[in-house]
């Protein structure tokens, strides 16, 4: 059995392990449109590789899928987080996991997850050509002829195809796949940061406030957790996350809209009040600054109480029943004009993609071409932050994989 692997990618690279794993004797090649495979790979998580995430509930795994929570939950009962790191420690490739869940090499080195792939795929007899897009698939004989954009390259016919190319930024990279007649969920981005070149608190660059409750007015979308403010404006997994959950809403607003953050993730505004009173009973004398009722940060504080226009020498015991009501709404019903975003770091990850109607969740194979599959981002599959998008990668491939 003669196999293609489109694309060099986390999901090439192990869909075509699992294929060697289930057919030994398969004759198995990747195609790779650049020189340099499993790229993403060597810069995710900084260059440590967050290989996969730490928890083991299926449920809870499938959660961390904006898109594409449904179709995980089903694959991940067959190759899960756990089997992602019994796979790669049996490599020897010793794995650990941090408080936040993520999972990386113990060698905090990328290198160690591309070398074991590499070497794996190499002792397998696996052969990956580079510079090596693909221009078509052509049906034929029960077979798929692969036609190549480098008009040097004469096409090529197997028996299965598997199509691992990743995401692409527009509809128009998966035209090729169109044509077959697959339909195509328009790709926009996800996970980015918000830029909010109007506010005035990107002054505060580099403060860090965990827990905080951010959400966008008119929308259900909201979500709490660390939020770090940038030269920029917003970032930090609260953020990343309300991106990815959003992704589609943000799209069309065109980038432009208003985030509210609750600094404290106190949702009760009676028990905000009541905490401020209190203060104010013990420390009445007292200048607003040099009391920080809720541990924020002093340079957040400061700005907050500057926001809200109460004066640094105001005194607690001065606010009275209007300051203290507009003082607990500063600081968990603020609000900010966000304007365009930015990619976060150096990985590129979109929503949409092949959709999942005409794939089969249990083998990954297209139900309207027969014996192509698919494996990753390609598909209108995509996660937060965390080692989800790695562990789609791995499911997915394994699953197609087995080319059943």
């Amino acid at each position: 059995m003669e196999v293609a692997i489109i694309g060099g990618g986390a999901a090439g690279y192990f869909s075509a392990l699992s294929v060697k794993e289930n057919h030994p004797d398969a004759d198995v090649t990747i195609f790779e449109k650049t020189r340099h495979p499993l790229a993403k790979v060597r810069i995710s998580g900084g260059g440590r590789c967050n290989v996969t995430n730490g928890n083991k509930s299926i449920s809870t795994v499938a959660k961390g899928y904006p898109r594409g929570r449904a179709f995980m939950k089903r694959a991940l009962k067959v190759f899960n987080t756990t089997d992602t790191m019994t796979w790669f420690e049996s490599k020897d490739v010793p794995l650990f996991t941090q408080e936040d869940t993520r999972v990386f090499p113990v060698s905090q080195d990328s290198e160690s997850i591309v070398d074991c792939l590499l070497g794996q795929a190499e002792s397998r007899g696996i052969v990956c050509e580079f510079w090596s897009a693909i221009e078509s698939i052509t049906p034929k004989d029960r077979r798929l002829e692969l036609n190549f954009s480098r008009l040097d390259l004469a096409p090529r016919s197997f028996d299965k195809v598997i199509v691992a190319s990743g995401g692409s930024p527009t509809s128009r990279g998966l035209k090729w796949l169109e044509q077959l007649g697959h339909k195509i969920v328009e790709p926009v981005p996800s996970l980015f940061t918000f830029n909010m070149p109007d506010e005035s608190i990107v002054d505060l660059t580099g403060v860090a406030i965990d827990p905080v409750l951010v959400s966008i007015p008119g929308t259900s979308l909201k979500e709490r957790g660390p939020l770090l403010i940038t030269h920029w404006g917003f970032s930090g997994p609260a953020i990343l996350k309300l991106s990815a959950f959003g992704a589609r809403f943000f799209h069309d607003t065109e980038y432009s809209f208003n985030v509210r953050v609750n600094w404290l993730d106190q949702t009760n505004h009676e028990s905000v009040l009541n905490q401020l009173i209190g203060v104010t009973a013990e420390h009445a004398r007292k200048r607003l600054p040099n009391i920080r009722p809720f541990g924020l940060p002093e340079r957040l504080w400061r700005y907050l109480l500057a926001k809200g226009g109460f004066s640094e020498t105001k005194k607690w015991g001065e606010l009275g029943s209007k300051g203290l009501n507009k003082l607990a709404a500063v600081l968990t019903n603020d609000s900010y004009s966000v304007s365009g975003k930015t990619g976060f770091k150096d990985e590129f990850v979109t929503c949409g993609g092949i959709s999942l109607d005409d794939i089969d969740g249990k083998s990954m194979e297209s139900k309207v071409c027969e014996n192509l599959y698919f494996a990753g981002e390609i598909m209108d599959i995509d996660g937060i932050t965390g080692g989800f998008n790695f562990q789609a990668a791995w499911t997915t491939g394994y699953i197609a994989g087995k080319l059943e």
